[in-house]
């Protein structure tokens, strides 16, 4: 038996027994007459005790090292200096048996909460960031919501089933990950970017609910909230409208929100996609806070301000609390905005002093009775600084949203323990893509039109709403899915809008279209990032910090050293050949 307890386990109640621990050796104070040795494993730390009644085993005790492996038999004693930081605290092992289980190296950096190591490195040693509370944490707290979502979903009649990883590529979408057949020369899988087409033909299958925890792939550039590979909780349902997929996972969502955080919410509110742009200049808002745009294009307008007048749009945020901002801080919010990553070409401010005054940097062009009402617009109170960019709608809304974040993180308004979800709804289904000259689907290619749209895809195919919907959490989506189309004429109809021949739908997607003449029920779905909804639950926004094993910013494992080079032999076997 390697152990009676964990090194979690023991406390005061255990004074007196006989107990076996093993884990690493995570401390060692080597006070002469006595060793003391902090032992982990993932329940906890135990300290161990060696004194000069037992010479043979304080001398083994000194050989120990960092990390080691090691088994240790003896009696728990009442520890004379509590730590009132750990359970274990108020007692020790006073050892009578040791052995070392393995030897270890001295690690690359310290295996502690607060280590010394570098993001890269700790990649690279992966296995030993483990070791350490943080990311240890992170991966059981990872564990808690997967079961949670598990029972959940099975309560609510959910079936588990697998699909394949081993698909066929698509055109649409993200890149794909494709992997060569040896038995078929000159052919290719690719890994699934979601289940999406076997899960429609699940519910051709009958299988009315199912439910899958599972692996995703998309070949794309990576960002901080970007793997490429990634899980996914991925649902479908038959015999439902809209109304029954925001119901079921907003009951999830409020399941999960519960269970971990204590929290009773309310009916989460939903607001459109127009809307969504309009009030905050993208379609997943942070509505924890305020600071919702403010479109004062007309009344910015023609007072003789040259700048304003030349743009299509200008738009503003009241910063609660910032009148008393100083010009050095303002310069500093204008060189962010003008940054190449956000691009605005300039900043006007206005201070909405305690007063009731106004100060500005347009204070030539705008009176008070102007400036009154540009505070009317912005919802700016007394006390707070208004933010205004312009130029054309669409880009002045990106980067006002993105001061709109910024000026929230500077004033600690984005707080990780406070959740406020939101449904956005009634997407554009297509979208034009100028460069390509085509419609592209703003989803997928199975999402539905708003049935009271439908009769505008022969004629303003661009007007069209789909029956489409997203989850949005603290600022990020977690989720989204669609109502999918289940008739062969429609699908064919929304794929010659996309661009696809006859002869190329039959090829890419004949199987599913095939199906649906065998009576498909009406159906549609969800997923959830996995990832993403973990890492915001526990708090944080980076999904790396809660996946045993990521990839780096390129893409890359550091710690296998993938991707990676093949041999001549396995290139010939699938008929690859490297071209310089």
């Amino acid at each position: 038996m390697y152990r009676t307890h964990t090194c979690g386990a023991l406390n005061a109640k255990n004074i007196g027994q006989t107990v076996t621990l093993s884990g690493w050796v995570q401390k060692i104070r080597d006070l002469g007459a006595v060793i003391f040795i902090d032992l982990r494993d993932r329940y906890g730390i135990t300290q161990l005790s060696f004194n000069e009644e037992n010479k043979a085993i304080l001398e083994e005790a000194r050989k120990l090292g960092r990390e080691f492996v090691i088994q240790a038999k003896g009696k728990v004693v009442e520890r004379s200096s509590k730590n009132n930081k750990i359970p274990t605290g108020d007692i020790e092992i006073l050892v009578d048996e040791l052995r070392v289980l393995n030897q270890a190296k001295t690690p690359p950096f310290t295996i502690e909460d607060q280590t010394d190591g570098g993001e890269e490195l700790r990649m690279k040693y992966r296995y030993l960031d483990i070791r350490r509370n943080p990311v240890k944490n992170n991966l059981i707290f990872r564990s808690k919501v997967s079961q949670l979502v598990r029972n959940y979903l099975a309560g609510e009649g959910f079936i588990d089933v697998e699909t394949p990883y081993l698909i066929k590529s698509t055109p649409e979408g993200a890149r794909d990950f494709v992997v060569p057949s040896r038995m078929h020369p000159g052919h290719f899988y690719a890994l699934p970017q979601s289940p999406q087409t076997f899960k429609q033909l699940l519910m051709v299958g009958g299988i009315d609910k199912y439910m899958q925890i599972v692996k995703c792939f998309r070949d794309e550039d990576l960002r901080a909230d970007r793997q490429p590979e990634f899980t996914q909780i991925d649902c479908e349902m038959s015999f439902i409208e809209q109304e029954d997929i925001l119901n079921t996972f907003e009951g999830l969502t409020k399941h999960l929100l519960k269970e971990i955080h204590g929290l009773e919410l309310a009916d989460f509110p939903r607001i459109s996609y127009e809307e969504a742009m309009r009030r905050y200049g993208n379609d997943k808002p942070d509505i924890r806070f305020g600071m919702v745009f403010g479109d004062l294009t007309q009344a910015a307008q023609g007072k003789g301000f040259k700048v304003f007048d030349q743009q299509e749009a200008i738009l503003g945020i009241a910063v609660p609390g910032a009148a008393g901002y100083t010009r050095k801080q303002i310069d500093k919010i204008t060189d962010w905005v003008k940054r190449p990553q956000i691009g605005a070409k300039g900043l006007v401010y206005v201070k909405y002093n305690g007063d009731g005054s106004f100060k500005s940097s347009v204070d030539k062009f705008y009176n008070h009775d102007d400036l009154v009402q540009w505070a009317e617009i912005t919802g700016a109170k007394p006390g707070d600084l208004i933010l205004v960019l312009s130029g054309d709608l669409t880009p002045t809304r990106t980067q006002l949203s993105a001061l709109r974040m910024e000026m929230a993180e500077q004033l600690g308004l984005r707080k990780p323990n406070e959740f406020a979800p939101v449904w956005v709804v009634d997407f554009p289904l297509l979208e034009w893509d100028e460069e390509s000259r085509r419609f592209h689907a703003m989803h997928h290619p199975f999402t539905a039109p708003k049935p009271e749209d439908a009769h505008l895809l022969d004629t303003k195919p661009g007007k069209v709403r789909a029956n489409a919907y997203d989850l949005v959490l603290n600022g990020n989506e977690i989720g989204g899915g669609s109502i999918r189309i289940h008739d062969k004429a429609m699908q064919a109809k929304m794929l010659g809008l996309l661009g696809f021949s006859d002869a190329e739908a039959k090829k890419q997607f004949g199987f599913l279209m095939d199906a649906f003449e065998y009576g498909a029920p009406p159906h549609g779905g969800l997923a959830f990032g996995l990832d993403r909804l973990v890492a915001i639950l526990g708090g944080q926004e980076i999904i790396r910090d809660f996946i045993a094993f990521p990839k780096n910013n390129a893409g890359r494992d550091v710690m296998i050293e993938a991707p990676d080079t093949i041999s001549p032999e396995q290139l010939e076997e699938l008929h690859l050949r490297i071209t310089e």
